[in-house]
């Protein structure tokens, strides 16, 4: 995966105010990148907590100190209309104090002054009965 193209593929999300596909993504960069290649940057190898430390390790090593902290944070991204399966099931929340439909999802953050990492994150399964 090309990160230029990764970068170029996440700003255009978080700029967009409409659907976005890759053919817009090609034809807002005039033919630069064609969608193709957007396809195949999102067809890769999904990404694990692993693939995230290999590239903010070294930040984290040139930044630690003995004031750092590391925080680690259970969320859940509310899904009331999706089917359930897996990944998108019924968790409890702390917040509301009762069982949530949505996607649970852990964090591992860095944090050391006013610089904050994402170190680690794992979706939460629900597979047994």
């Amino acid at each position: 995966m090309n990160p230029e193209h990764f970068d170029l593929y996440t700003d255009y999300l978080i700029s967009s105010f409409g659907p976005v596909t890759a053919t817009g993504l090609s034809r807002l960069l005039e033919g630069q990148l064609s969608h193709d290649q957007v396809t195949r940057l999102l067809n890769c190898t999904p990404k694990n907590s692993a693939d995230l430390w290999k590239v903010v390790k070294p930040l984290v090593r040139a930044i630690e100190s003995a004031e750092d902290t590391l925080s680690i944070d259970d969320s859940i991204s509310e899904k009331p209309y999706t089917d359930e399966n897996d990944l998108i099931a019924w968790h409890w929340s702390h917040t509301f104090e009762r069982h949530v439909k949505g996607l649970e999802f852990l964090t591992a953050y860095y944090q050391v002054s006013d610089v904050s990492l994402p170190l680690a994150f794992d979706l939460v399964e629900k597979n047994q009965e």
